[in-house]
């Protein structure tokens, strides 16, 4: 694939000035905040009638934020007992309408820092969102989530506020008012970040992320990502004698592969990935579909270890009609120029045989195999006995008659599945009736195997058939997406710089794309010129909302009353208990 040099996004730009790997905890300014409250869920009515913060940045303390706030309501004596807040002392203080507006301008930019923060946030939202406010985008730090994941038993016997204060020496005792409280959780926090920096936790973003179960080893690889832009590709992570492990796909390359050495990454065997690894390589992509497409590409040729999909694409299966005097149904592996008609392909052998068993259901051609004789004389099987079969072999049927019936299962493959969609939901509707659900939901499969195997064989094929489709999209920054598509295969893709003539510039793109050899070009039945999972990538792409149609070389169409309808309806909707497990049969166009 040949790409236009993408010209660098100020966007771009911007984030590759920050600190690469993340935000250093001493340049964050933290809002430690602590609520009283009359009661513990603000769902049952519980109102704030304290809030108490101290703002800090680098360990120093840069202002206090203290405020009574009036419930409206009686303050339960057990709380006034607990905290030393009595209805008294509340008479006259602003009500939340006022004291919240107050505290999120002093907290406004921080990042805000709770013991136990889903109760303090939860009612701060719910305040906001009751004064018709727009939450802040808060970053939130929970100091006893955190504490969780450090502390011993041999540190502290628990996690509670008291305990932790005690165990770190806080200067402040936490005694139930929201100043002290918030006090003492400053002092907590700055001893985890304390603990955690001997771990090589230091930014804002690792404290977000920490866990124990990530190992010191997969911290200390988070050099790995130093190098990877801040852009869309494809990243390889590969082993001291450069095989590679894994290859994966980020619109934002350094990001996503940051992800790996934290407790963002949760999947066991990346982790023993992450382990083998010792570098990881970067392929800056000019736009999310390229850097898609150069995955799929890089997956089949180097077949990584810890990738599960897309490593063989060329094992594939197809369901064949046979062109000959008494054609039949067969399943291949590749396709032939022979004048004979596919489906597929199919990623698995399974889904081709629930969908050839659903074609055999509707349509009763022969199912034996090797050719026969324009005037056969055999003997008749069993399924020519149970009425399955047109039966052939012994002259049962003339070729006029069996004629008739081959050229609707060819209709059916390549413009209209409607006989075969009418024939299984009949007979799971009678199945169903008769409390058969397992057998009805196997029909359902077989459908369902059916019509994504047609509605792929009619998408890809009319898109192979296309010598080049130029489109272009607007993307979410505002620049024009530009790709080159021949014969299905994705041959240049680039985005049109700013100020230039975009027209010339896509005529440079055409001319500067890959060129699809005549023979592959050339492909019979709906092979187009790359893999089926990149042309059906670049197939979601086009058909997005927002492309236009530059150019198109050929004639892109698509059945009206094809297959593709109908993958809509696969998905099933609401039913009665009883039929648990049995979708929902397919309406027909």
């Amino acid at each position: 694939m040949t790409t236009a040099p993408p010209t660098p996004s100020p966007r771009w730009e911007v984030q590759r000035s920050l600190d690469e790997l993340g935000t250093p905890l001493r340049d964050v300014t933290f809002c430690v905040v602590d609520l009283e409250t009359t009661g513990a869920s603000v769902r049952d009515g519980c109102a704030i009638t304290e809030i108490g913060a101290v703002k800090v940045r680098g360990g120093e303390v840069v202002g206090e934020f203290q405020t009574l706030v009036d419930p409206e309501g009686s303050i339960p004596a057990f709380i006034s007992v607990l905290t030393g807040i009595t209805n008294g002392m509340v008479v006259g203080a602003p009500r939340i309408e006022a004291a919240l507006p107050a505290f999120l301008e002093f907290a406004a930019g921080c990042v805000l820092v709770a013991h136990n923060a889903p109760f303090d946030v939860g009612f701060l939202r719910h305040f906001a969102t009751a004064q018709g406010r727009a939450w802040p985008d808060f970053e939130v730090v929970d100091t006893a989530r955190l504490a969780r994941r450090v502390i011993t038993r041999d540190d502290a016997p628990n996690c509670k506020l008291s305990s932790l204060a005690r165990a770190f020496g806080s200067p402040t005792t936490p005694d139930h008012r929201a100043l002290s409280d918030a006090r003492a959780t400053v002092h907590v926090l700055h001893a985890l970040m304390e603990r955690l920096g001997g771990v090589g936790v230091h930014t804002l973003e690792e404290l977000q992320t920490y866990t124990s179960r990530v190992s010191a080893a997969t911290r200390r690889k988070r050099h790995l990502a130093d190098g990877l832009p801040h852009a869309p590709g494809v990243y390889l992570f590969e082993d001291e004698g450069g095989r590679v492990l894994y290859v994966g796909t980020s619109r934002d390359l350094r990001t996503r592969v940051r992800t790996y050495f934290t407790a963002s990454e949760k999947r066991s065997r990346m982790g023993e990935m992450v382990a083998l690894a010792a570098r990881v390589r970067g392929i800056e992509c000019a736009t999310p579909l390229e850097a898609e497409v150069r995955e799929l590409r890089l997956i089949a040729h180097h077949k990584p270890g810890y990738n599960r999909r897309s490593k063989f694409p060329e094992k594939t299966t197809f369901v064949k009609l046979t062109r000959e005097p008494w054609p039949r149904l067969s399943l291949v592996k590749a396709v032939l120029d022979d004048d004979a008609d596919y489906l597929g392909p199919f990623a698995s052998r399974r889904a081709a045989e629930q969908c050839l068993d659903a074609l055999h259901q509707t349509f009763p051609v022969r199912q034996c195999s090797g050719r026969m004789p324009a005037l056969p004389t055999r003997t008749p099987c069993a399924l020519a006995e149970l009425g399955r079969c047109l039966s052939p072999c012994d002259g049962s049927v003339d070729q006029l008659t069996y004629g008739a019936v081959v050229r609707r299962l060819r209709d059916t493959l390549l413009h209209r599945p409607d006989d075969v969609v009418e024939t299984i939901n009949h007979k799971m509707a009678v199945l169903a009736a008769d409390e058969r659900f397992e057998e009805a939901g196997a029909h359902r499969d077989r459908l369902a195997s059916f019509v994504r195997a047609a509605s792929r064989t009619q998408r890809l094929g009319s898109l192979a058939a296309c010598p080049e489709v130029v489109a272009a999209r607007r993307e979410d920054d505002g620049r024009w997406a530009v790709h080159v598509v021949r014969h299905g295969r994705l041959s240049a893709a680039g985005v049109i710089p700013a100020g230039a003539d975009a027209h010339a510039w896509v005529d440079t793109l055409r001319a500067g794309a890959e060129t699809v050899a005549e023979t592959v070009a050339a492909r019979p039945g709906p092979v187009p010129a790359a893999t089926a999972a990149e042309s059906e990538r670049v197939l979601r792409w086009l058909e997005q909302p927002g492309v236009r149609l530059v150019e198109v070389e050929g004639e892109w169409t698509c059945p009206v009353r094809g297959a593709t309808p109908h993958l809509t309806r696969l998905a099933p909707g609401p039913r009665d208990p009883a039929t648990v497990g049995l979708p929902s049969p397919v309406a027909v166009s």
